[in-house]
């Protein structure tokens, strides 16, 4: 989903791809041609190696649901914090170590709302998204499903 800004509307942009994205394209869409933003945050989300026992995470979802429900979670920011635009871009597949897992990026006319609508964007996507990963460890085998982590439920009651 994608809209473009338009008088006092702010840019927004949710995808769900397997593809990789590349962050700078996502700060570029949000000040291409714009005099107004004076604060972009970008927080990119990789996949971790676990100390050399993961050889890949696979990222499930059901299409349209994890869609609708970033979009959901993104107009809330939009209309908690005074943005300019908002950039959320999550992977599903199989993912390597290394490699983009997830995006978030925000503008904004002044920083501190950029940082806390990145900051709730990533609270809620590390505890809520409707997103479940399964490891595959080095050594072949499936390893154990991700199971949500107690601080990051804790860090939802912030907002």
């Amino acid at each position: 989903m994608s809209q473009q800004a338009s008088g006092d509307q702010p840019l927004l942009s949710v995808r769900v791809q397997a593809e990789d994205f590349d962050p700078a394209e996502a700060g570029a869409l949000l000040t291409r041609g714009r005099r107004d933003v004076g604060a972009l945050v970008t927080f990119t989300g990789l996949c971790r190696d676990e100390q050399g026992r993961l050889a890949a995470l696979e990222l499930e979802h059901f299409p349209g649901m994890a869609e609708e429900q970033l979009t959901r979670i993104a107009e809330e920011a939009l209309a908690r914090w005074p943005l300019t635009g908002l950039v959320v871009i999550h992977r599903h597949g199989r993912i390597a170590p290394g490699a983009n897992i997830v995006l978030v990026a925000a503008a904004s006319s002044h920083r501190q709302a950029a940082f806390e609508a990145a900051d709730f964007l990533m609270d809620y996507l590390k505890s809520r998204a409707p997103f479940w990963k399964k490891e595959i460890l080095a050594d072949g085998s499936s390893g154990s499903w991700v199971a949500a982590r107690q601080t990051d439920e804790d860090r939802l009651t912030r907002w």
